[in-house]
């Protein structure tokens, strides 16, 4: 077999950087703050508007947001957390770093990726202290019944959105209420694979003003006042308060993401244009699955595009395409069955999970990926699976 090329004709993601984008830091550059400052202030306030809640706390990485939420939540050692098994390591990882135990649960099926609320309800114990479900490739689990769950039973929500800016279900009456904002906390990514890619970054937005507080605390070594205050006039010293982290984030960064941003909705609808024309080429070829429904895309902000084939020829399958066509596929492997947790807690059954972490595979979806070359790749894929086949 030869070996992969290290510039695919099509990647899986890809990102444009704008002169806009360029300016925008460059600008900061020159003002000479580098550090989290006015432009991180002013991003947070945009981005917690945009997810209709009150608090935005801008963090190093969506993992660091997700401990954040974890302490904030309360969870210590001996206490279980629900979470899928189909997400980043950084889900489950969150959890341990506090001393927990992430208690994986299986999903709906392969119509529907997202956390089932049935198996979180039979995995939960007297040591239950949250449950954090994935909006898995931009697609909302069905957050009312874990809201539901949740509250019979007094647990922390914690949701997941790494993948999920800008997408939402309908609430009340009918109007949109974006993924995030239902839980204790909402987590969001801003690596440079998702949807507002920055580079390293992410963020906890909250209501609760208790949660925003101790998450500003934590960024930053637990000290109270940081270099902006102190620039100000607001403090001319400070006090550690608690054991805190080094999880700031920083102003060229958060000038970087404020242009992105403002591109947000527009790149997000192409996303689903693209999704639904996938969706169409495929819709008469029986050798290739796709998750969800059209409506539910026209909801999701779009971040995979995977499709499921006979899990006997993935790995041909994910091959061929890319030594042939160019084409670069990506997998999520199960979090259960890592080295490192079958390790920590041993085999875990989750029959759903597995069967489709075998079979699953995203190809390449970025907002600037034109409908000829979108053409290419199906074909690719296609030609591919009947070469198998």
């Amino acid at each position: 077999m030869n070996p992969l090329p290290v510039h695919p004709r099509t990647p899986v993601f890809d990102i444009v950087i704008e002169q806009e984008d360029l300016d925008a830091v460059a600008e900061v550059l020159r003002s000479g703050w580098l550090t989290m400052g006015p432009r991180t202030e002013a991003i947070e306030a945009e981005f917690a508007a945009h997810i209709g809640v009150r608090h935005c706390v801008a963090t190093s990485s969506c993992t660091t947001a997700l401990h954040l939420a974890c302490i904030a939540a309360g969870v210590g050692p001996g206490d279980e957390v629900i979470v899928p098994s189909l997400t980043f390591v950084a889900t489950a990882n969150a959890v341990r770093y506090c001393g927990g135990q992430p208690i994986f649960a299986d999903l709906i099926g392969s119509h529907d990726l997202g956390i089932d609320p049935d198996h979180i309800e039979s995995l939960i114990t007297p040591k239950t202290k949250a449950i954090i479900p994935v909006h898995y490739a931009g697609y909302a689990v069905p957050i009312e019944a874990i809201v539901e769950l949740c509250e019979r039973y007094g647990l922390a929500l914690i949701e997941d959105a790494a993948h999920a800016p800008d997408a939402y279900v309908e609430g009340a009456g009918g109007a949109p209420r974006m993924l995030g904002s239902f839980g204790a906390s909402g987590c969001f990514s801003f690596f440079p694979n998702k949807v507002l890619a920055v580079g390293e970054g992410g963020c906890l937005v909250t209501d609760d003003d208790q949660i925003a507080a101790t998450a500003r605390l934590l960024r930053s070594q637990g000290m109270t006042a940081t270099s902006i205050d102190k620039q100000r006039g607001e403090a001319f010293a400070y006090d550690v308060v608690g054991l805190g982290f080094n999880y700031r984030f920083d102003d060229p960064r958060a000038a970087l993401l404020m242009t992105r941003f403002r591109r947000l909705h527009g790149e997000i609808e192409r996303r689903r244009e693209l999704v639904h024309r996938y969706r169409s080429a495929f819709a008469d070829f029986d050798a290739i699955d796709i998750p969800y429904s059209d409506e539910q895309v026209d909801r999701s902000s779009c971040y995979l595009m995977g499709v499921r084939v006979d899990p006997a020829i993935r790995r041909d399958f994910r091959a061929r395409l890319i030594e042939r066509h160019g084409v670069q596929t990506t997998i999520y492997p199960a979090t259960h069955r890592l080295s490192a947790y079958v390790e920590a807690f041993g085999e875990v059954s989750l029959p759903q999970t597995e069967a489709v972490c075998a079979s699953l595979a995203s190809i390449p979806l970025f907002p600037h990926l034109s409908d000829s070359e979108q053409d290419r790749v199906i074909a690719a894929v296609k030609q591919t699976v009947e070469g198998l086949s």
